[in-house]
């Protein structure tokens, strides 16, 4: 998953530790009270566009509620948190069209990435193609709303929330927070 799902950087800063020694006395490890971390998270465009890559990620590009699925997706990241985003929109008919659209990326409800104010580019799509190649970008925005959701990756005892996102040149940047109750199984 880590070479599918490269990081440059992550740190971590998380408040005391506290053990409950009686039950590490029994084999098991739990909290003697709930703790908290904040992690910074640095993103590379060439490893966004190797997470394109993973079979978690083109099954998910295949869920549109249309009739297409997405491959060949390149992000370039833009600054202000703009995103270039060019892809390959397979219909059922076996048509292939391209994909090229402008979004903004922000958090949505510290839990979920929203790409946002999707400005179809027409000036790179021949002509005749335009039409779908518009519907099917605007398939693709629907798709990448519903992949990165918090909810949906947090553990028993473990919330985590999103503060702030940032592109940087060729970087994007995140910062979050995990709220630990308990080591997931060990409610």
């Amino acid at each position: 998953m880590q070479r599918r799902f490269p990081v440059a950087e992550m740190s971590f800063n998380t408040d005391a530790v506290a053990i409950d020694y009686m039950a590490l006395l029994s084999g098991k490890i739990k909290l003697a009270q709930p703790t908290q971390a904040v992690a910074q998270v640095v993103l590379t465009e060439e490893g966004i566009n190797r997470a394109f890559q993973a079979d978690l990620v083109t099954k998910k590009l295949s869920s549109a509620n249309i009739p297409v699925t997405f491959s060949e997706v390149e992000v370039q990241l833009q600054p202000q948190n703009q995103l270039r985003i060019f892809a390959k929109a397979q219909w059922s008919n076996g048509e292939t069209v391209p994909v090229c659209l402008n979004t903004t990326i922000s958090i949505e409800q510290r839990r979920r990435l929203q790409f946002s104010h999707p400005q179809f580019e027409a000036e790179v799509i021949p002509e005749p193609l335009r039409e779908r190649a518009q519907t099917a970008s605007m398939a693709l925005v629907e798709v990448l709303n519903g992949m990165v959701d918090l909810d949906k990756f947090n553990l028993d005892g473990i919330t985590m929330r999103l503060n702030r996102l940032e592109t940087q040149g060729k970087q994007l940047l995140f910062s979050g927070y995990a709220q630990i109750n308990h080591f997931p199984g060990q409610g």
